[in-house]
């Protein structure tokens, strides 16, 4: 019979901040595994076996920015130290444009074929899915 071992990662949308820390915890454990299975990309049928072969990734920023040097009152200072949400805003304009949301060239690559001819197939396969299973506000 084959040794399985499950690690269950439970941070969902949270960007896994422990993930690495418990597999190294794990590692002698666990051993060199011969497969490795994420079960969180979700299935269109359970028909099928459905593999994801791409993720979109994720980007985890941890800023410190100061633009004053104590806490100041915003009817006293306001409008002669810089705002910091602001100053933020405008940093996170350079990588991300905030009109249209398209990210800087030096975050973006070439898309292969063969996930072009993945995505294809797959929103022909999902329909209008895609877009109508998430209601979003008018105008958005």
């Amino acid at each position: 019979m084959p040794r399985c071992v499950l690690v269950l990662e439970t941070e969902e949308e949270s960007g896994s901040y422990n993930l690495l820390s418990l597999l190294d915890v794990a590692k002698d454990y666990i051993g060199k595994p011969d497969f490795l299975f994420c079960l969180d990309s979700g299935a269109f049928d359970y028909k099928s076996m459905w593999l994801t072969s791409s993720l979109r990734g994720i980007c985890v920023l941890d800023v410190t920015y100061s633009a004053a040097k104590a806490g100041y009152h915003s009817g006293e200072a306001g409008a002669r130290v810089p705002e910091t949400f602001r100053v933020f805003r405008e940093i996170l304009g350079r990588i991300d444009d905030p009109k249209t949301g398209k990210v800087v060239d030096d975050l973006c690559t070439e898309i292969p074929d063969w996930a072009k001819q993945e995505a294809e197939a797959m929103a022909a396969l999902a329909g209008t899915d895609l877009y109508t299973d998430y209601p979003v506000e008018d105008g958005v």
